[in-house]
């Protein structure tokens, strides 16, 4: 009996069919998570390098992070699609506490909508919006 529950594990590990709704959320997850550490390069990984506004959305992020201290955290809203192509929406609250020796911070709240396809085994990040969220703050005064 033993014999037969093992040989029949590796088959059910193949069978199991991937959960496209997990994976995505946890790929936009790890992204937050990486934003909140000031980690722009691993940040990035989500996203298709031949994303329309990819270049704008580095630029953005690396003077957002550049500001102080960022706190990104994302609360799920929707998520459709199939196991190839996804939309997802998200709250998502971006918090910045400038310096460490001044109590100015800022705080911004926005639907932000992924668009993600699988390539190549792994879910990517291929339209975002608004991309004008992840913008450094403007100065006061």
């Amino acid at each position: 009996m033993t014999r037969r529950v093992l040989l029949l594990l590796p088959l059910a590990a193949c069978c199991r069919a991937a959960d496209p709704a997990r994976e995505v959320l946890n790929l936009i997850a790890d992204a937050a998570a990486s934003l909140s550490a000031g980690n722009l390069p691993r940040f990035l990984q989500a996203f298709d390098p031949a994303m329309a506004g990819y270049a704008k959305l580095r630029e953005n992020v690396s003077g957002l992070i550049a500001q102080g201290d960022v706190q990104s955290l994302i609360d799920p809203l929707e998520d459709q699609g199939d196991g190839q192509r996804r939309v997802a929406r998200f709250h998502w609250v971006l918090s910045l506490q400038r310096g460490e020796h001044t109590t100015s911070s800022a705080r911004r709240e926005q639907v932000v909508t992924c668009r993600l396809e699988k390539q190549g085994g792994k879910w990517r990040i291929v339209a975002l919006e608004p991309i004008d969220f992840f913008a450094p703050v403007p100065s006061a005064g």
